[in-house]
């Protein structure tokens, strides 16, 4: 049963790192960040895209650019399909419980926390592997940041100067 399930993750894995969700530069975008695993040299430039039109901020759009190991562009894949659509509050505690995971070393977590990880929890074997931890949390990593720089930032605006319909009423 346990081999069946760890194949099953390490197919999850390889699905996303072929299929690559919300791979891609977005435009326009509120917050980007750049972040590297010096380790292994995997790297991506990842930006969001928030609305803030229903109350608190919502992720938008996450597009992202790397190159590095099939965890890091698997975990990447996920994370787009987790966050994109979740308010900000939400998708901190998916990063924090992704980390508690990575942090458990193959320990499964709580199943309401595994299901709120959805594909993410298939990396629970990536983290008896304390090299491949790093690449598993590098998108996490650079999701945090760019959503920093994008709380701190002016929203983006597709408006042109003029182009509002209430000042041409």
């Amino acid at each position: 049963m346990a081999d069946a399930m760890q194949q099953m993750y390490q197919q999850v894995i390889l699905d996303h790192s072929r299929e690559r969700h919300g791979a891609g530069e977005i435009e326009p975008f509120d917050g980007e960040s750049f972040q590297v695993n010096p380790t292994c040299g995997d790297q991506v430039t990842l930006r969001v895209r928030l609305d803030h039109s229903a109350g608190g901020p919502t992720i938008a759009a996450v597009g992202w650019v790397g190159q590095g190991c099939s965890i890091s562009q698997a975990s990447l894949s996920i994370l787009n399909d987790l966050v994109t659509g979740q308010d900000i509050a939400t998708a901190d505690r998916l990063n924090e419980t992704f980390r508690e995971l990575m942090h458990g070393r193959g320990k499964t977590l709580e199943p309401a926390k595994e299901e709120q990880l959805e594909d993410a929890a298939a990396f629970v074997g990536v983290a008896k592997f304390p090299a491949r931890i790093k690449c598993a949390l590098l998108g996490w990593m650079a999701l945090r940041d760019a959503l920093a720089h994008a709380l701190t930032a002016e929203p983006h605006t597709t408006d042109t100067p003029g182009s509002d319909p209430k000042e041409n009423a």
